[in-house]
């Protein structure tokens, strides 16, 4: 499961409908409606939020927005439309990483996208988040073949 915080115009089609996929289920353990991954670690800044459900369903709402933008039709009736008043931090280093793993899945996938997007300097987040200063995420797993 990944629950990018970088914003999703930056994913390509597989991507974004892997982080739909994915939400969705997310926003299923959050609801309780599930057994598996409820400790999973791209869950925790959903969880540490005042409002889990508000927040997995705005962040789902801006996938959505981002589907709709390129034509997809993604099912509106598995969310509810909400703004996130009380926005989620993340990581400035945290941002770079997700970036530059994403970069690195690009790269064998979508060689064409991966060209545009290392030109890309400043990197956007999903709107449902603000960026702080500060480290990875202990919970990321950091691989060995990720260069920064």
């Amino acid at each position: 499961m990944r629950l990018w915080s970088i914003h999703p115009k930056y994913l390509d089609k597989q991507g974004l409908l892997a982080v739909w996929r994915e939400g969705l289920l997310a926003k299923k353990v959050l609801e309780g409606k599930t057994k598996g991954y409820k400790n999973h670690p791209q869950l925790i800044r959903f969880k540490k939020h005042k409002s889990p459900l508000k927040a997995i369903n705005a962040y789902l709402y801006e996938i959505f927005k981002e589907a709709e933008r390129r034509g997809y039709n993604f099912n509106k009736q598995k969310i509810v439309f909400v703004k996130l008043k009380e926005k989620i931090f993340v990581k400035s280093k945290q941002v770079e990483f997700e970036f530059n793993h994403l970069l690195n899945k690009l790269k064998k996938r979508n060689p064409k996208k991966y060209f545009q997007m290392q030109k890309i300097k400043t990197i956007k987040i999903n709107p449902v988040f603000t960026k702080i200063k500060g480290e990875i995420e202990v919970w990321e797993k950091v691989c060995c073949n990720i260069h920064y």
